[in-house]
């Protein structure tokens, strides 16, 4: 457990830090940083490790932190760009399927040795419709729930307590992700008590990590609020 808590402080550590070159170039930086972190979630999803007993995911510790670029970004620069992060994730994430795709049914050179890394690759990544329609689904739900719900208790809390609207909005949202994406995912093909474990598991898991991300927001955002740096020619 220490290892994992190690790597999700190093994790949430790069992502706050690189979102905050948006105070020099704009929001579309942490747009940018959001974006890939989907993509690279879900290309690192397929291997599935061990959280003391717990079995999950590779990319739990990637995807939770795209909730804390979702938060500094609504703390920021508003709900609009919070949504648009959102669209952009969900978009360049249909252009990583296909590409994958392509990639899984094409050809591969006639290389013994690249036949049978080209095997290996296929294995790896051929998704099935039902966990595309699972994950997809999951993300968009969770992801404007996210927005929609930060805006609404900083609205409530008058702005204070940043630490609260990020909790609140990010723990809630992660359940939404974790019941919507397991249960459409394996739903009829675990036992039902197999499937409350598996989200029952994750969602601690996703839990633990909301709660690291909490002096992140703090310092992403305090950087944010400085005098933007202009940028030269």
């Amino acid at each position: 457990m220490l290892e994992f808590t190690l790597w999700a402080l190093a994790t949430l550590f790069i992502v706050a830090l690189t979102t905050t070159v948006s105070r020099r170039y704009g929001v579309e930086i942490a747009i940018g940083v959001f974006a890939s972190l989907i993509v690279i979630a879900n290309v690192i999803c397929r291997k599935l490790v061990m959280v003391g007993d717990l079995i999950v995911p590779a990319g739990v510790i990637v995807y939770s932190s795209t909730f804390l670029v979702t938060d500094i970004i609504c703390e920021i620069y508003g709900k609009e760009y919070g949504k648009k992060a959102v669209i952009t994730g969900f978009l360049v994430n249909i252009i990583a399927l296909v590409a994958i795709a392509i990639a899984v049914v094409w050809k591969p050179a006639e290389i013994p040795q690249n036949i049978e890394i080209s095997e290996s690759f296929n294995r790896i990544f051929i998704y099935t419709p039902r966990i595309i329609l699972a994950s997809m689904t999951a993300y968009l739900v969770s992801q404007i729930h996210d927005v929609y719900a930060f805006h609404f208790w900083k609205e409530k809390t008058r702005g204070r307590f940043l630490w609260l609207r990020n909790n609140l909005s990010t723990m809630v949202s992660q359940a939404i992700d974790t019941c919507i994406f397991i249960t459409l995912a394996f739903y009829g093909i675990v036992p039902n008590e197999v499937l409350l474990g598996m989200i029952a598991g994750q969602y601690l898991i996703k839990v633990v990590i909301a709660v690291l991300d909490t002096p992140f927001i703090y310092f992403a955002t305090a950087v944010l609020k400085l005098k933007p740096v202009p940028v030269r020619a």
